[in-house]
């Protein structure tokens, strides 16, 4: 074997560094991570072990055993204190041999917000890698395993034999500390607001259905002006429908009356060839309950959306995800499982209540759930759910991936597009959900394959590394969003949530709560609750009913939010908006609160700004040149700043 210099160099450099990292264990106090409290660690499945693996064998990682270390699952993290004092963090890092081949994951090392150290992709059965770490001045030291795939079953990561070694003192894992439930959201005014989208999108012969969203005392009572012909309006439920023949942009002025006055709002209807000229607004089955979706809760949930007035503040979609599947008759036509008897009378019912319905299906010959999928019978699936009057198909890649394992951009393309077709054929707008884990830049030519939108993200779930994960790391996608196509970063995980028969609180603190809210709002991203919505708590629907915030969300320009300025653990976005105005969040991932600052030259602001806190609905006064603000531990503060005159 031949060695070269550079070989023979850095052999000797990675020596010296060993001797020189255990003569300074010698000399200090070295603690294993493991043994520090593992309620600090924060994962989307199980709970962490300490000197075990997540299922509580003995390390094991490319075939060597480890007497101590954590054995954790992505997508996890730990936060620890140092204050400053750290000297190195030591560790052997993979997937853990009870994986068999099976797991990818990548794992990081961070420091007061910045990247020490990162992993490359680390399967099952890969030997352990090394990792060695200066910690010199960290104050707090985050230990984070991500899925390298959007997918983390069997991602059991173990740090073996992590240790940290102090020049003073002792590491603390930081355990977060109880947050109360406390609504930012003021109660709505009595008199009349109308609320919710100001742009709404149909094709020409299509049936349309629009309830104006309005909140105030009732009873209250609608009018329009400037209706395109074929549209009519039922002056007491506020539902807009009938059907538009000709193309064309129709001007609308909507009013709503009560006993205390009168609202008015500018109504754009596009009546032509773009659906979703705003991100959907709406209820996906999914994250409370998973496969066990049924008529009744479908039904249950529109009951709920309605009587919880989520209606008034523009939620306008249900959507059943996997589950509802059955077989197919002698014509190839789908039919519902024995847990949906009647899949029109269930879409009969969701329209009489003023909104729309969805249901989910997959180009692969089973779904994910291993339900009926629309492999081959594409048109006849798209005419099925027109019939049935749908009005949105989240379409999931799932077992198509089985017919083509690695697909190049065309081929991840081709059933999308096939489905697309199809859909363009049926009498009915049904928007468009492209859901494909897994595949290449999906928002490079989502909108090619014929996408409304098209998920970008992982598959969340209520922890702070998932949302975390699923929605900062949208820096960059800006430019692929606008009216009619949007980046999904997938559903919300606020309130009783669960992915079984077992429904419970989100793990998410109520300042994670804030800030999932926020960041999906200022990224235009679909706004899917994924909550049970029979049990909503106050808190919960102060989230999901601040007109304010929902605005950004839906504002006509349809800018995605960019990152403008970051900083450790601080950063700010910014989107921009129809009335020349800026959305700003400050969000704050760190672990103490600390405080934010926007500067006009970071945002490509000049002179004096009026500055709105939009949870609070509060005018916060005029600033020049910057605004600075005090933000809690993973939190947020969204204001809009306007050009003050």
């Amino acid at each position: 074997m031949e060695y070269t210099l550079n070989w023979i160099v850095k052999t000797v450099l990675v020596s010296l560094v060993m001797v020189a990292f255990a003569a300074s264990a010698a000399e200090s106090n070295a603690f294993w991570v493991a043994a520090l409290n593992l309620r600090a660690v924060e994962q989307d499945f199980a709970v962490a072990r300490k000197d075990a693996s997540l299922d509580g064998h003995p390390l094991s990682v490319g075939g060597t055993k480890y007497e101590h270390g954590l054995g954790t699952h992505a997508n996890g993290s730990m936060y620890i204190a140092l204050n400053g004092h750290g000297a190195h963090f030591s560790a052997k890092v993979g997937v853990d041999d009870e994986m068999g081949k099976q797991g990818s994951v990548i794992f990081t090392v961070i420091g007061d917000g910045r990247i020490l150290w990162q992993s490359n992709v680390r399967r099952g059965g890969d030997p352990a890698r090394q990792v060695l770490v200066d910690l010199l001045g960290i104050k707090f030291l985050t230990l984070m395993v991500s899925a390298a795939k959007n997918d983390i079953s069997c991602d059991h990561a173990d740090w073996a034999d992590a240790q940290i070694v102090m020049y003073e003192g002792k590491p603390v894992a930081i355990v977060p500390p109880p947050e109360s439930k406390v609504p930012l959201t003021p109660k709505p005014s009595p008199q009349p607001r109308i609320n919710g989208a100001k742009v709404f999108g149909v094709r020409p012969g299509s049936p349309f259905l629009f309830t104006i969203p309005a909140t105030g005392e009732l009873p209250m009572t609608f009018t329009a002006e400037g209706l395109p012909q074929g549209l009519q309006l039922d002056a007491q439920n506020g539902r807009i429908t009938g059907i538009i023949k000709q193309k064309g942009e129709f001007l609308v002025t909507l009013h709503a009356k009560n006993a205390l006055g009168t609202a008015e709002r500018k109504f754009k209807i596009v009546c032509g060839d773009k659906l979703a000229l705003t991100p959907p607004l709406g209820w996906n089955s999914w994250n409370c309950g998973g496969c066990t979706v049924s008529d009744i809760k479908v039904r249950a949930a529109a009951d709920a959306m309605v009587s919880s007035g989520l209606i008034n503040h523009g939620w306008a979609y249900i959507n059943m995800d996997d589950g509802w599947e059955g077989s197919r008759d002698a014509d190839g036509k789908i039919l519902g499982n024995e847990k949906f008897p009647d899949m029109k009378a269930l879409a009969d019912y969701v329209h009489g209540k003023g909104l729309k319905i969805g249901l989910y299906s997959s180009p692969g010959p089973k779904t994910c759930g291993l339900f009926e999928g629309s492999y081959r019978h594409e048109d006849i699936d798209a005419r099925r759910y027109a019939e049935w009057g749908f009005d949105y198909l989240k379409y999931d890649w799932c077992t198509y991936g089985d017919l083509v394992p690695n697909p190049g951009r065309a081929e991840a393309m081709k059933p999308f597009e096939v489905m697309h077709a199809a859909l363009d054929k049926a009498p009915r707008d049904i928007v468009f959900s492209l859901s494909q884990v897994g595949l290449p830049s999906i928002w490079e030519w989502g909108q090619q394959a014929g996408g409304n939108c098209w998920r970008t993200t992982y598959d969340i779930s209520d922890t702070w590394t998932s949302i975390s994960l699923n929605g900062f790391s949208q820096a960059g996608l800006e430019q692929y969003a606008g009216p009619g196509h949007w980046n999904d970063s997938d559903m919300l995980v606020v309130g009783q949530v669960g992915w079984n028969e077992i429904i419970q609180p989100s793990r998410l603190s109520p300042n994670e709560q804030y800030t999932h809210i926020s960041l999906w709002c200022l990224l235009c991203s679909p706004l899917l609750i994924g909550c049970d919505l029979t049990k909503l708590d106050d808190f919960t629907l102060s989230l999901l009913s601040n007109d304010e915030v929902l605005e950004v969300n839906q504002d006509p320009l349809g800018w995605q939010a960019a990152r403008v300025a970051k900083s450790g653990a601080v950063e700010f976005w910014a989107k921009n908006l129809e009335d020349g105005s800026k959305a700003v969040g400050l969000f704050n991932r760190g672990q103490t609160e600390t405080v934010v600052t926007a500067r006009w030259s970071d945002l490509g602001l000049s002179g004096k700004q009026s500055v709105r806190d939009l949870w609070r609905q509060k005018d916060l006064g005029i600033f020049d040149g910057q605004f600075q603000t005090p933000v809690l531990r993973h939190g947020v503060v969204l204001v809009k700043m306007t050009p003050a005159k």
